[in-house]
């Protein structure tokens, strides 16, 4: 009664249970080669009853190995982020490691900060959603501390295990699409890329797009709006409208946040869908087509893209580290809901 208030150590499993502490190690080690079933069923028992929990840190210490993933997340706010990280938490469950999150409010010098913290934690590897500002550093990194892989959020060149969405392919796609519906005044509504490698992958597909399909310059088309500014949007709206008039006119967006600062805009300038502008872009929350069942949306597979990380650090972690970093897409796919 007296062991159940107070901390359980290996020892006392051990004198319960009449044999020596190396032989419960061997047993919370899963080695039972040389132990009789009952002597086996035994100690789970004792362990039971005492409610024992083996000291992860003294086990860290001797084997070098914590069971731990570090998660770095760029802006946790993020839909897309929350999905990701079901997918990362669900693999590295399901392989014995637990995950310990680090959100970095896209700031390169809390990413340098959290990774430090999360290797001097012991952890066997780390997952990156990075702010772009840090490739250096996260290849040093993964080359002298822990592995690493990126996801989402890649480096222009590959120089570390990556997944990401095919963000070029579908923007171009998309734009296609558009074209296929006749419009030709496509503008492209974004946040400042900064060192986001995916909005300069997006607006790099947006602008190959206008050019191989319409010949057309589609710098001229874009506009670069602040999301915690909403009249940055509204100005933008009015400046596309006005230089288009009684044309049609699309407008592609580079992410959910910047979707729905659009169509927030479009409502509060008195302005229709589809009849001022045809609005289409990333991402599929849900909501968008709640509100207007005619807008396609890109659907990503964050989920996936999550999953398909933790695999690929797991299998680092426990093969050969010096092989060619590798790179996986995950496919998405444009949701062309049928109108009302």
């Amino acid at each position: 009664m007296k062991l159940e208030k107070e901390v359980v150590t290996i020892n006392d499993v051990a004198r319960l249970a009449g044999v020596s502490k190396t032989t419960i190690s061997r047993y919370l080690n899963g080695k039972y080669e040389f132990m009789s079933n009952r002597t086996r069923l035994n100690i789970q028992d004792i362990i039971e009853k005492l409610h024992y929990r083996p000291n992860n840190i003294a086990k860290t210490l001797k084997s070098n190995k914590s069971g731990m993933i570090g998660v770095i997340i760029a802006d946790i706010t993020s839909q897309f982020s929350s999905i990701l990280l079901k997918g990362i938490g669900d693999i590295c469950m399901a392989n014995g490691y637990q995950v310990i999150i680090s959100n970095v409010d896209d700031d390169p010098e809390k990413e340098r900060q959290y990774i430090g913290s999360l290797i001097d934690s012991r952890v066997e590897g780390i997952i990156v959603n990075t702010t772009g500002y840090n490739d250096e550093f996260l290849v040093k990194v993964n080359e002298t501390r822990v592995p690493i892989v990126l996801a989402d959020r890649t480096m222009k060149e590959l120089k570390i295990d990556s997944v990401a969405t095919n963000n070029y392919k579908m923007t171009f796609e998309t734009i296609k699409f558009l074209v296929k519906r006749g419009y030709r005044n496509i503008a492209f509504f974004t946040e400042e890329p900064k060192g986001n490698r995916v909005r300069h992958i997006r607006r790099q597909g947006y602008l190959d797009a206008m050019k191989d399909l319409l010949n057309i310059d589609g710098n001229e088309l874009i506009y670069t709006i602040d999301t915690n500014d909403k009249n940055t949007c509204k100005e933008a709206l009015k400046s596309f409208n006005n230089s288009c008039k009684n044309k049609l006119k699309a407008i592609f967006t580079l992410n959910g946040v910047t979707l729905l600062n659009v169509l927030q805009s479009i409502k509060q300038c008195n302005l229709k869908i589809p009849e001022d502008f045809y609005v289409c872009g990333y991402e599929d929350w849900g909501w968008a087509s709640l509100a207007y069942s005619k807008i396609p949306v890109i659907s990503q597979n964050s989920y996936e893209v999550g999953a398909e990380a933790a695999k690929m650090l797991i299998k680092r972690i426990n093969s050969n580290r010096k092989s060619k970093p590798k790179y996986k897409e995950i496919e998405a796919r444009l949701i062309i809901h049928s109108p009302e």
